[in-house]
């Protein structure tokens, strides 16, 4: 469309988005969207229109405003954030919402209702920088209201913003009209950070995917797990998980903010544009604690070098966090999990299929991965996979031809091992398959511990661990494995499995109060996931809640009608006699039928 047929004014933008949605969401996801709604509806939409302003669109849990004045923006926009401030007072700070505001002032384009243009994007990159509960305004703006306004600003320099292409002055307003406690910055007002572990750490965030086709979703999120894989191989590094660091995605996040929720120094973030044959990878290294850029760089490639590129990616990283490594260690890195694209795209639609794990979602998965492996014979970590599909078949009652399916998992779970002796994930699920399937729990830890040397940074390697340890009677081994797993993935959103775990660990140790409530607290997470409400049932027998434990026995017979205590042993391959003696009394005292 030529400019001729498009309106352009100049307007003042605000830009607002909701801090740490994903872990509020995370904590309480239908009490989360329904204060924000609350909040919305008596408060943000009626300070808007009392200040002139017009909502152009909700994005999600945030919201872009236009208005005429600079002015009655910023005024807006320090009006809701002290209102916002007084709501939280009483509220624990788990429960607690704060926006991040960011506004500019500039040309825009209005086209159909919408608006487009630098106005637009400034205005967004700016709320990315600004604190939980605080505002950041542009030299732009803040020039138009200097004096016009009752508020002081705090100048915080030239800042780089996300895809502008020069740094932009900027400016955070003091919010002085604030309750002491929730004034901006304030420690009060941000999640609590986690402490920096003694070597260089590392967050991943999901790559943009910029193909324009939600398919390729799976693809960009399989080029940031490759490359966390190969970061993680570093013992000098703390990499964080996989699924802690997919849970910004397609937030425009806050770096300082990723940093503290995560407890990293250093933050990448990237893109990947797929297109034919042809694939480009963009991106730079942030230093969480202050923003500034360490490293930036883009590669273009052939899609049959994808490989190569990300090789690229991940020594590059690694030259700019530890540049005194030895070279013998990043060539390390240099690890293809197979030579075909074509296996590797369908062992990537595999993931991406099983981990709603649902009885059809890994009967593809399944296929997928067999797929996979018949397109490359010796590509281990789909075997893993492969074999892993029978372990959530057993835990969740889905198994049909019993010895047919162990003798398949052992089989594909060999092939894992044998072919990835040096290939933690493959270690990890092989081992892990091999336990808990068909009751090879010494073969199965000693598979895992060997994982953990290859790859210390492996949170599913401690997971699975954990749980061998728990079967094996090892406890309290077994609660420090799933602690380290659960500070390696802080917000990994399938976080109830090692939730779960503990819970486990504890009900063996006789911990049963304790032990509750992690159950519960899996349970809470994902109401349907069987193991997590056969822990909640024995853990209440044994704490003496006996309506408790019956409820969650009902929950369990829907979920799974077949199970009695003639097959219970099915269920958990438990080493020590006394375990199971411990877990069929609590199944039998929660009322589970002979």
């Amino acid at each position: 469309m030529s400019d001729e047929h498009l309106e352009r004014r100049l307007a003042a933008i605000l830009a607002a988005d909701v801090a740490g949605s994903c872990r509020l969401i995370g904590i309480d996801e239908e009490g989360t969207l329904a204060r924000l709604k609350a909040l919305r509806r008596t408060l943000f939409d009626p300070k808007i229109a009392d200040h002139h302003g017009r909502v152009v669109k909700n994005t999600g849990d945030g919201a872009l405003v236009e208005f005429g004045s600079v002015v009655d923006a910023v005024r807006c926009a320090v009006e809701i954030q002290r209102s916002v401030a007084e709501q939280n007072v009483t509220l624990p700070q788990d429960s607690r919402i704060e926006f991040r505001i960011g506004i500019h002032v500039g040309d825009i384009i209005f086209d159909n209702n919408d608006i487009f243009g630098d106005g637009v994007n400034i205005a967004a990159r700016l709320e990315g920088i600004a604190e939980p509960g605080g505002v950041s305004i542009s030299d732009d703006a803040y020039r138009q209201v200097r004096g016009k306004v009752e508020i002081a600003c705090d100048d915080i320099g030239p800042q780089c913003l996300k895809n502008i292409a020069e740094p932009m002055r900027a400016w955070r307003v003091r919010l002085t009209g604030q309750i002491p406690s929730m004034q901006s910055g304030s420690a009060v007002s941000q999640p609590r950070a986690l402490p920096l572990p003694d070597k260089p750490s590392l967050a991943v965030l999901p790559f943009q995917n910029m193909s324009g086709d939600p398919e390729q979703e799976y693809f960009a999120d399989g080029v940031v797990e490759d490359i966390i894989t190969a970061l993680s191989r570093f013992k000098s590094l703390f990499v964080i998980a996989r699924n802690s660091s997919f849970t910004y995605r397609g937030k425009a996040v806050d770096v300082k903010q990723v940093g503290r929720e995560l407890g990293v120094r250093y933050v990448l973030e990237r893109s990947v544009r797929k297109s034919g044959k042809r694939v480009r990878i963009v991106g730079q290294l942030i230093d969480a604690r202050t923003g500034g850029h360490l490293w930036a760089d883009r590669f273009d490639g052939e899609l049959e070098d994808l490989f190569e590129l990300q090789d690229q990616v991940a020594t590059n990283v690694i030259s700019a966090l530890v540049p005194k490594l030895e070279q013998v260690e990043i060539e390390r890195v240099k690890h293809k999990p197979t030579e075909s694209l074509d296996a590797y795209d369908s062992y990537l639609r595999g993931i991406a299929t099983m981990l709603p794990y649902t009885r059809e979602g890994d009967n593809e998965a399944l296929r997928l991965f067999y797929r996979a492996i018949e397109l490359d014979p010796e590509f281990a970590v789909a075997y893993g996979w492969a074999a892993w599909i029978f372990v959530t078949r057993k835990s969740n009652g889905w198994m049909i031809d019993r010895n047919r399916e162990i003798a398949e998992t052992t089989r594909l779970a060999r092939c894992a091992v044998e072919l990835g002796r040096d290939d933690a994930a493959a270690l990890c699920w092989g081992g892990g398959a091999l336990a808990y399937v068909a009751n090879e729990l010494d073969e199965g830890i000693t598979l895992l511990d060997r994982a953990l040397v290859l790859n210390p940074n492996l949170a599913a390697a401690w997971n699975v661990s954990g749980w061998l340890l728990v079967y094996l009677g090892a406890a309290d081994e077994a609660v420090t494995r799933f602690t380290t797993a659960m500070r390696l993935s802080p917000l990994d959103p399938l976080i109830f499995r090692v939730h779960g775990g503990v819970a486990y660990a504890h009900f063996f140790a006789g911990r049963y109060e304790e032990a509750r409530g992690w159950a519960e607290k899996a349970v809470r997470s994902r109401p349907t996931w069987l193991t997590g409400v056969r822990g909640a049932a024995v853990c209440n027998a044994l704490a003496g809640r006996l309506n408790d434990a019956r409820r969650y026995m009902g929950t369990m017979r829907a979920l799974d009608p077949t199970l009695r205590l003639s097959n219970l042993q099915e269920v958990l391959p438990l080493r020590r006699a006394a375990d199971f003696a411990r877990w069929s009394d609590a199944m039998r005292v929660a009322g589970l039928p002979e």
